[in-house]
């Protein structure tokens, strides 16, 4: 899954933080970085809830009397816990809440995969989301989209 993350977790971040400021940029990049999970031998770090404070803590403590840094680096971590959520893994006791239930990760897959047809739709609700945001966001001006590409902000007026 990969569309999912990418549109979801974009659009649900513009519609609850509401912020032309954000990078979201770093938002779809947050919301992508914990499928490294899945590469063989790396644990599912960023899948458990101590990852992403992990992460979100290492951001502010790197960026002290940095605002302008810190705002625009809270979208890698606010990616990530959007894709804890959007993939479930709140509903892997043992892996999300690790370590308080041991220090070995658990040996099934982790949900990201293995959900069928299920996963296919979910991928075609994603490319959906992504086709709106893209009409709604007006990315189809190509200035609008350098400027997107380039600093990661949607035009004020345009957010919802």
């Amino acid at each position: 899954m990969f569309f999912w993350f990418i549109g979801i977790g974009f659009l649900a971040v513009v519609l609850v933080f509401k912020s032309p400021a954000l990078d979201y940029r770093l938002v779809i990049a947050g919301s992508i970085l914990p499928l490294i999970d899945v590469i063989p031998g790396v644990p599912p770090v960023l899948h458990t809830l101590v990852g992403a404070v992990v992460l979100l803590t290492l951001i502010m403590l790197a960026t002290q009397k940095r605002r302008l840094l810190r705002r625009r680096l809270l979208g890698l971590s606010i990616g990530v816990f959007v894709h804890q959520v959007l993939d479930g893994t709140w509903t892997n006791t043992k892996l999300f809440w690790w370590p308080a239930f041991g220090f070995d990760f658990p040996s099934s897959k982790l949900p990201t995969f293995g959900r069928g047809f299920l996963g296919i739709l979910l991928e075609m609700v994603g490319l959906a989301a992504i086709m709106w945001s893209w009409k709604q966001f007006r990315f189809d001006d190509p200035e609008r989209w350098e400027a997107f590409k380039r600093h990661g902000r949607l035009d004020r007026e345009l957010v919802p």
